[in-house]
């Protein structure tokens, strides 16, 4: 399982507020989401993210309230993983009962630039920047994240069976 896009940056303590703010919370689809994704940050964010694009962020990404809202928002708009110095808690486990990659990877975080193409192995953990030609490392996932990340989430994970291992 792997990834590979254009690097859209961000600093530290980027809150869900910041990532969806909440005058939009009255729905939770995807696609209404996506078109506010991060809009207070970037106005005009909605006409540079693409599909597979990935998200390279700072300290406590997704801090803030606990909603699911903000990762739904960040899958919704097409981004394929988000790499940052280190997650809040709540939005860590809210990425991936909603099936959106994330990995730690503090050195990634510090080097990766706004619109370097990186591509990313969810099995080995590596980190690549295609740009630059370097090399760094998160954290591999263990395959039963890998699968619930298969199966768009925690959700499609037990209606596939996923659950029966009783490896979660």
């Amino acid at each position: 399982m792997k990834s590979k896009g254009r690097v859209i940056k961000f600093g530290d303590n980027i809150d869900t507020d910041l990532i969806i703010a909440a005058r939009y919370l009255s729905t939770a689809d995807p696609r209404e989401l996506a078109q506010h994704f991060m809009e207070d940050l970037d106005p005009d964010i909605s006409k540079r993210v693409k599909a597979g694009d990935i998200v390279v962020a700072g300290r406590n990404f997704g801090c803030g309230s606990s909603r699911e809202h903000a990762p739904i928002a960040i899958k919704g708009a097409g981004v394929s993983c988000v790499i940052a110095e280190s997650f809040a808690r709540i939005f860590y486990r809210n990425s991936f009962n909603i099936g959106l990659p994330i990995i730690e990877s503090p050195e990634a975080s510090r080097d990766i630039e706004d619109g370097d193409e990186i591509k990313v192995d969810y099995e080995t953990g590596e980190i690549q920047n295609l740009t630059t030609g370097k090399s760094y490392n998160g954290e591999a996932y263990p395959p039963f994240i890998r699968r619930i990340i298969e199966n768009g989430g925690l959700v499609g994970y037990v209606k596939a069976g996923g659950a029966e291992g009783h490896d979660i």
